[in-house]
């Protein structure tokens, strides 16, 4: 393995280290009215590297070395405080949506005042 190819490695899994904390894992609390939603995210990644070297019909030797990473991350659940109750809803199950629509039914407002705010 050349020197670059394993500092470019260091560089991805350094990034990486920084990257996966708990933070974004469990994601900052969402307050709306007296509601607090906390969401829970699920991290997928893929890392690869490569290298080699050889000659041409020349005879000219040569080397060359990658590495690379991709990441997923989607919401898988969503953990929601409303006075005394507290429910963790499953994102990706039936009907978790529409329960937290249900329980918080500001959060559709706040998500077009974001909106508006972004654009």
């Amino acid at each position: 393995m050349s020197i670059n190819t394993k500092e470019n490695i260091d560089a991805i899994f350094e990034k990486l280290e920084s990257f996966l904390k708990s933070k974004t894992v469990i994601g900052e609390p969402i307050k709306i009215g007296e509601t607090t939603i906390i969401p829970f995210i699920d991290i997928t990644f893929g890392l690869g590297t490569g290298g080699g070297g050889g000659k041409d019909e020349k005879g000219n030797d040569g080397t060359g070395s990658g590495a690379g990473a991709g990441a997923k991350i989607s919401a898988t659940a969503v953990l929601v405080i409303k006075g005394e109750q507290v429910e963790l809803l499953p994102i990706k199950k039936a009907g978790g949506l529409e329960k937290l629509l249900d329980m918080v039914p500001e959060i559709v407002d706040k998500v077009k005042e974001q909106k508006e705010d972004d654009d």
